[in-house]
């Protein structure tokens, strides 16, 4: 017994020296990045070339376009590059520097902006906050009103076979109608009943939205297969719950996507709605503003607050559908 102790030692000895080499091992391997993770990190910053690209050229654009168009046949310019003594880099200081250009070079908008979002009080008029915040609220009213009338007659059109083929001409004949000949007679026919501010602008901005998403949930409640629509009948489910099990599940992603372009439009109606009313607060009374006083940097720098401020509101419905499609229990 005594000659086979060591020989037991030495096998026991063994298979641990494998079991820290094996475990080793396993750790150095998922300390080193999977072939995935590295496609997917460069995948992630090859998409940020073509867009960086993009804008570079369009910056080059604007900059080039902004000398003529600030220089040529303008009085003032043309007297300040004399005083300077002419020149190529005069007549570009003077271009990319004017007090009331015709068309502001991008440094001189994002100068407008830091004066008028960073360091302007964000409850007076001269804030853009002030009139982001005028604009937000029909904005998302006449979302929320025009995506609950699309789906509404969405669920109809879809059961009601009728409706179908008398409704439907109806809604495409409604979008032929200019959204700047029709903001003013709702604006006028609502104020003969007293009915100002807020409403009329959260209307126009349902007129525009309401039609893509009864579009697009109409074709996303009728995409269910025949086959799928069969075992419903199997199973001896009614309209409603083949709505709800099926339809409803089947239409998200044409929601979503319709509720994208919606969003859109809905703050381009609540800007025409300000531009109709003559509101005091909103982008699109700022906008207005500027047009009157040849404030052209102060009308460049609402459509930059508008831009941006859509980009927000499109981040909050991706969001949304994300959420939903997790608690469907979608993959990411």
């Amino acid at each position: 017994m005594t000659s086979e102790e060591p020989h037991l030692v030495v096998q026991g000895s063994g298979l641990g020296t494998r079991d820290s080499e094996k475990s080793s091992e396993r750790i150095s391997e998922s300390r080193v990045p999977s072939p995935e993770s590295r496609t997917t990190n460069s995948s992630r910053y090859g998409d940020l070339i073509p867009i960086a690209t993009v804008v570079g050229v369009l910056l080059v654009i604007w900059y080039l376009a902004a000398i003529p168009m600030n220089t040529r046949d303008v009085v003032v310019a043309q007297g300040k590059i004399a005083a300077l003594g002419g020149g190529w880099g005069n007549t570009i200081t003077v271009a990319w520097s004017a007090d009331r250009p015709k068309l502001p070079v991008p440094h001189q908008i994002v100068q407008e902006l830091w004066k008028t979002v960073i360091l302007a009080d964000p409850t007076l008029p001269r804030s853009l906050l002030f009139h982001v915040w005028g604009t937000l609220g029909p904005t998302l009213l006449g979302f929320t009103l025009g995506s609950l009338l699309g789906c509404a007659l969405a669920v109809g059109i879809v059961h009601v076979k009728s409706l179908e083929k008398s409704l439907m001409p109806w809604l495409i004949a409604s979008q032929s109608i200019p959204i700047l000949a029709i903001a003013p007679m709702i604006v006028t026919v609502l104020g003969q009943f007293g009915i100002t501010g807020l409403v009329p602008k959260a209307l126009i901005s349902m007129y525009l939205c309401f039609f893509p998403v009864t579009i697009g949930m109409v074709k996303g409640l009728t995409s269910p297969e025949v086959m799928q629509l069969d075992l419903m009948r199997t199973y001896n489910a009614g309209s409603s719950q083949t709505l709800w099990k099926l339809r409803l599940p089947a239409s998200l992603p044409f929601l979503f996507a319709s509720l994208k372009v919606a969003i859109s439009v809905a703050l381009v109606g609540a800007i025409v709605g300000e531009l109709s009313t003559g509101v005091a607060a909103g982008l699109g009374a700022r906008m207005l503003t500027g047009s009157y006083y040849g404030q052209i940097m102060q009308i460049w720098a609402a459509l930059f607050a508008a831009a941006c401020l859509a980009c927000v509101l499109l981040w909050a419905v991706n969001q949304a559908e994300r959420l939903t499609n997790q608690m469907m229990g979608a993959r990411p």
